[in-house]
């Protein structure tokens, strides 16, 4: 009944491969925790949990290489410490000091439809028609506490609802894209979890992932 469906798209895409240290290597496809933090750049509060339940790709799958300048490394957790605790501490990091550049391989042209759903995960604020009311209309406006990107901030993603039928994919066939991140298990070390991803026309069925114990 509270369920959603999101399509989203833009020019470029990447979501990092975790194995790829030096270099960025996107997945094919979009992952279920880059899908659901695009739901939540539209539409968080505390007390519902976005789920994932498909993925639909609309677009062929393409990938393009690109350069792109990143900083080497990253601010001391010390210095971080340190201004937090003083209000006359500088914390500040230079990109022509500490620029490289570094190869990536991103996806070109991407377009999804994220069908989810989100549960209730506080007594106090137990009205889901509310949430889903209010993600409509957020989503229908355009509206977004921050814009929603493509696994990193230089590939914003444009989205609308979808009120009717999914539009078809141009993918035909059934395709194993591997192992690919489901989530991060917040609740038990900060444990990453994985899946196996089956994509039969262009759809993939996220499976169900839950928090605290072991999988």
């Amino acid at each position: 009944m509270y369920g959603i469906k999101l399509k989203v798209w833009g020019d470029y895409a990447c979501f990092t491969r975790p194995e790829m240290k030096a270099e960025r290597v996107s997945y094919d496809v979009m992952t279920p925790s880059a899908a659901r933090g695009i739901l939540e750049a539209i539409y968080w509060k505390p007390a519902i949990r976005w789920i994932i339940d498909k993925i639909h790709v609309l677009n062929e799958i393409r990938f393009d290489n690109i350069r792109r300048n990143e900083l080497a490394g990253k601010i001391p957790l010390g210095n971080i410490k340190k201004a937090m605790k003083s209000n006359n501490y500088s914390l500040e990091t230079f990109i022509e000091d500490d620029r490289q550049q570094r190869a990536s391989m991103v996806l070109k042209d991407v377009c999804y439809v994220i069908e989810a759903h989100f549960e209730v995960v506080k007594d106090e604020d137990n009205n889901p028609a509310k949430h889903k009311e209010m993600f409509d209309r957020r989503a229908e406006k355009g509206q977004c506490i921050y814009t929603p990107c493509f696994g990193c901030r230089e590939f914003p993603a444009s989205f609308e609802l979808v009120t009717e039928t999914i539009p078809k994919s141009k993918l035909k066939g059934e395709v194993d894209l591997g192992y690919m991140l489901h989530d991060i298990n917040f609740k038990n070390n900060m444990e990453a979890k994985f899946f196996r991803v089956q994509m039969i026309d262009g759809v993939i069925d996220v499976p169900p992932f839950k928090e605290g114990g072991a999988q």
